[in-house]
């Protein structure tokens, strides 16, 4: 954390309201993330949010009292929830269930945050987290239409594994995320420790072709590289993400080119050059088949036809061999299924890059094509071993690391 970063929030009031569910224990890391920028954090805890943290976390984190109880004969006493609401600078709501944004959409006041919300005369903004049927209900999504025509902005939900189980949008937005938006608000830039830094990212699979219907492919889905594509595109990074086949929208401020086979992802590599940063997340087929067929294979009466595989292009080790215009910092990705880090080291020693970012893609692991990753960061001086995380927090970890790397 740099001086400029802690000062973006100087002199703020943030009234932080804390909803029902798993997400709540974010609102821990938000608060001290929020403080750390210099703003003052005061909490207020719903009976939902209770059931998940405690006040006296809330109280100890920010330093103040945490309201929880409209009717508490000490807290109105000595602050009241009308001044509560009028002395903050902004009201965060995080998490924000369904249930308390239905009360905001319909002018209710049955418990302390929804009275607040009803009182305050300041500016609100709202991330929600919640199951995704629950987010894309119709009640929900016209409550969501009320409040932005009543002046709420929203933080919007990431899409992952929720908390039920199920796979889709209604992840409350990474702390991080949250920290930018407030920041946004206030008309502050956060720090671009990265800017002028061009980079070249590669994700997702590479599909090779085995006739015009089949191919050759993997179960890699891209998001952990297009999450470090949009971590080093937020701190002011010139990104270009060369894409193998997938599904995922293109991370803000981030320029992208999409390829399907080894050979045309190394080309759109090489047309990206120069650049001072390369981060080679892709799972690029090591081999593809020669003599792709012109026309469908057929089966015959002559058996299973042979195929006879060549190796691909080796792009991390082609760029970490260039004589001229190397990238300072070369980054490659070691999906491994066994000896993780003995493997992921010798890695890095045959193919030349500065680090090796090494994770478990095994079944029990659950990397490739999951939500979480655990890695293991290989470098000259050492290895990091970092927890298991959702992908986009990888991501931020790794942004970061790379930023201190070149000293900023």
């Amino acid at each position: 954390m740099t001086e400029n970063q802690a000062m973006t929030l100087q002199g703020k009031s943030i009234l932080l309201i804390i909803g029902g569910g798993v997400a709540a224990y974010k609102a821990l890391d938000l608060s001290r993330r929020l403080m750390e920028r210099g703003a003052r954090v005061r909490g207020v805890l719903t009976d939902g949010g209770q059931q998940f943290i405690t006040p006296l976390s809330v109280a100890s984190l920010t330093g103040e009292p945490c309201y929880t109880d409209l009717f508490s004969l000490k807290d109105e006493a000595e602050m009241g929830h009308i001044r509560l609401s009028r002395e903050a600078d902004l009201v965060l709501i995080a998490p924000a269930t369904a249930d308390l944004m239905a009360k905001m959409a319909n002018g209710l006041a049955s418990d302390l945050a929804s009275t607040i919300l009803l009182a305050t005369d300041k500016p609100v903004m709202v991330a929600p987290a919640m199951n995704a049927q629950m987010w894309a209900h119709p009640a929900t999504r016209r409550n969501i239409a009320t409040l932005k025509g009543d002046g709420v902005t929203f933080i919007e939900p990431g899409d992952g594994i929720l908390a039920c189980g199920e796979v889709g949008p209604g992840r409350l937005a990474e702390v991080m995320d949250m920290v930018t938006a407030v920041e946004a608000h206030f008309g502050k830039s956060p720090a671009r420790p990265l800017k002028g830094r061009r980079v070249i990212v590669t994700a997702g699979p590479t599909h090779e072709p085995i006739d015009p219907v089949r191919y050759i492919a993997n179960r890699s889905s891209g998001r952990q590289g297009f999450a470090v594509a949009g971590a080093l595109a937020k701190l002011g990074a010139e990104v270009t993400l060369v894409s193998g086949p997938t599904h995922l929208a293109t991370p803000d401020g981030v320029s992208r080119v999409d390829v399907e086979t080894a050979w045309q992802m190394q080309a759109a590599v090489r047309k990206a050059l120069p650049a001072d940063i390369a981060v080679c997340v892709a799972a690029v087929a090591d081999w593809r088949v020669e003599g792709e067929g012109a026309q469908k294979i057929k089966k015959t009466k002559a058996g299973i036809p042979a195929l006879n595989l060549v190796e691909n292009p080796d792009i991390l080790a082609g760029l970490s061999s260039m004589k001229e215009g190397r990238p300072a910092l070369i980054v490659g990705f070691a999906a491994e299924t066994e000896q993780v880090i003995d493997f992921a080291r010798a890695k890095r020693d045959r193919k030349g890059c500065d680090w090796i970012v090494a994770n478990d893609v095994s079944a029990a692991g659950g990397a490739m094509g999951g939500a979480d990753n655990q890695i293991h960061l290989i470098t000259r001086e050492g290895e990091e071993n970092w927890p298991r995380l959702p992908k986009e927090q990888v991501a931020d970890r790794l942004a970061h690391r790379i930023a201190s790397h070149f000293g900023v």
